[in-house]
């Protein structure tokens, strides 16, 4: 595992640990964290600990053509019981995501104010974007991310009522399909995200489809 210094540099993402740590250190300065999400990396850990980065082996993703949307689900959908907006309240989003009670979670959250922060400018320079669930003109549940073009990568989600994070997630895997992007980056497994018809896929795959839609974004 690698130990950052002041220099903007990630090592290959073969060299992680089998953990999937890759490096530790470093800073979230937005010009780190553009350049760990372009390499396949993202940083998780706790308030308190190092800075830890991320390149885990099997790699979570929803390809948008995927898409699991149950019965039950869809008859939410119909009924609109909420209302979805994009992009009108990412500073509430990332507050909630890091305030929820979330099961298994003792103490802190990964989402420091550090964190909070630093995603924040992200979300001013047009790279961290949200969902928003109202419910009765209240924000009920969201998600957030990074978007690449072409790809997004999902980091955090909140409900404060029954379903409210899965029609952000469902809104939101719609959309990109809309606008022809590849897939969402979930990160690693749960049961959550597979019912929603994510998937593990080896890190090497994962690493060709982002150079890939990279290339098409940033050099077109």
């Amino acid at each position: 595992m690698y130990k950052l210094s002041n220099k903007l540099y990630f090592p290959p993402v073969e060299t992680a640990h089998s953990s999937g740590i890759i490096a530790f250190g470093g800073d979230l300065s937005v010009e780190r964290l553009i350049l760990a999400y372009k390499s396949g990396i993202f940083p998780w850990f706790e308030d308190g600990e190092e800075i830890t980065w991320f390149a885990p082996k099997e790699r979570m993703v929803l390809f948008l053509n995927q898409l699991n949307i149950s019965k039950s689900t869809r008859n939410i959908l119909n009924r609109n019981i909420f209302k979805v907006t994009f992009n009108t309240a990412f500073k509430e989003v990332i507050t909630n995501c890091q305030q929820i009670k979330r099961n298994g979670q003792l103490g802190g959250t990964w989402i420091t104010d550090e964190m909070l922060q630093a995603y924040t400018k992200l979300h001013e320079m047009g790279f961290a974007k949200s969902v928003e669930v109202w419910q009765n003109k209240e924000l009920v549940g969201g998600l957030y991310g990074i978007d690449l073009g072409h790809i997004f990568c999902g980091e955090s989600m909140f409900s404060k009522v029954s379903n409210a994070s899965k029609i952000a997630f469902i809104h939101l895997a719609q959309k990109l399909k809309k606008e022809h992007y590849q897939l969402i980056d979930a990160q690693v497994y749960n049961d959550y995200l597979q019912s929603l018809g994510c998937e593990e896929i080896p890190r090497d795959l994962f690493m060709k489809i982002l150079q890939k839609e990279l290339k098409v974004v940033y050099e077109n």
